[in-house]
């Protein structure tokens, strides 16, 4: 399928477009969101959604399945949630014999291209480390033998209210996740006037049930997402670009960056790890396809750099309370220190 999709690139973009604007149709006000969310699908890469309840974050995972013409599974978080529950559940039958049944995560084997875990920060770390074997082989061990998801992309979002019985995330699940998503409800008076009255938002089931299926099959994104990343070219100067942004991160004081009330000496503990700057190279080469270019410019890597990388860098206990002010901050300094080429 490669030499297909390698002849076709401009075809599959229309129909990626496609797959955005039927994304827009159910979700409304989120069309940056939702581009992110097609750049970390064709990049094969996880993603953590962030946002309060009700903003539509399961309409819009359900709805990339049915576009994708995949199968859509979630579990929920919860402090007795282990590893199990991902893979079996136990049950008595009508005969009175005790039974087990595929859990979510098997129930589909590889057909399964959307898996969301709600609440992550409910679960136990025991459930995140399942979890971060499922993100990194996309393979699970269950019944003596092992399962694979080829095209699997792996969602999940934490809960910001409560904190009683909430585990947060270790820095390794967390260095696995692509991009971080930020799902908020529309600002726009207009969208917020169609989302409280227009009652067809309140039928989610039919408005799934109305999206085309596997517009963008997802059978065919692996060899997608090679064809897009051997096609955009990185020319040196935006290498050495990527890499001086790496740096500052890595090392704020010695780039000179200084923040308001944060003692920068102090400031980091750890994290933009490599791993994290190559998956911001894909994603910024998956984003100028879009743009329709074969080539990078600055605007693809900037576009990108806060959702791949703000949730890799690691603050020390004193500033990880502050990290939702510090952070973008942070990140926005970077940007603004290094010249773009």
């Amino acid at each position: 399928m490669a030499n297909l999709i390698n002849t076709d690139l401009d075809l599959f973009r229309q129909q990626v477009l496609v797959f955005e604007n039927s994304i827009n149709e159910v979700v409304l006000g989120l069309n940056r969101e939702v581009r992110l969310l097609t750049i970390a699908i064709l990049s094969r890469g996880h993603v953590l959604l962030e946002g309060d309840v009700g903003v539509g974050k399961t309409t819009l995972l359900r709805a990339a399945a049915k576009l994708m013409g995949g199968k859509y599974q979630r579990i929920e978080g919860a402090v007795d949630l282990m590893p199990s529950d991902f893979l079996y559940h136990a049950y008595i039958d009508q005969h009175g014999q005790p039974s087990v049944a595929p859990g979510p995560l098997l129930q589909h084997g590889e057909d399964l291209a959307v898996f969301f875990f709600n609440e992550i920060n409910r679960a136990r770390p025991q459930a995140h480390s399942m979890l971060l074997r499922l993100m990194a082989e996309r393979s699970a061990h269950a019944f003596n033998r092992e399962y694979h998801f080829p095209h699997l992309t792996v969602f999940a979002d934490r809960n910001r209210l409560e904190r009683e019985e909430t585990f947060e995330l270790p820095a390794a699940a967390r260095d696995r996740f692509f991009m971080e998503i930020n799902i908020s409800a529309p600002s726009d008076f207009e969208l917020q006037r169609a989302l409280m009255f227009d009652f067809k938002f309140l039928q989610v089931d039919k408005l799934i049930a109305g999206l085309p299926e596997a517009v963008v099959p997802y059978t065919a994104l692996n060899d997608l997402y090679e064809a897009i990343q051997n096609h955009v070219r990185a020319e040196p100067v935006f290498q050495d670009y990527a890499v001086h942004l790496w740096r500052a991160l890595k090392d704020p004081v010695a780039a000179g960056i200084a923040l308001p009330d944060v003692d920068m000496s102090r400031l980091i503990a750890g994290g933009a790890s490599p791993r994290g700057v190559a998956m911001l190279m894909t994603a910024a080469r998956t984003r100028a396809w879009l743009e329709q270019r074969d080539f990078l410019t600055p605007d693809d890597i900037r576009s990108v750099f806060h959702p791949v990388m703000m949730h890799r860098v690691f603050f020390t206990p004193a500033y990880e309370l502050r990290r939702a002010d510090i952070a973008p901050r942070l990140l926005d300094a970077v940007l603004s220190r290094v010249t773009a080429p």
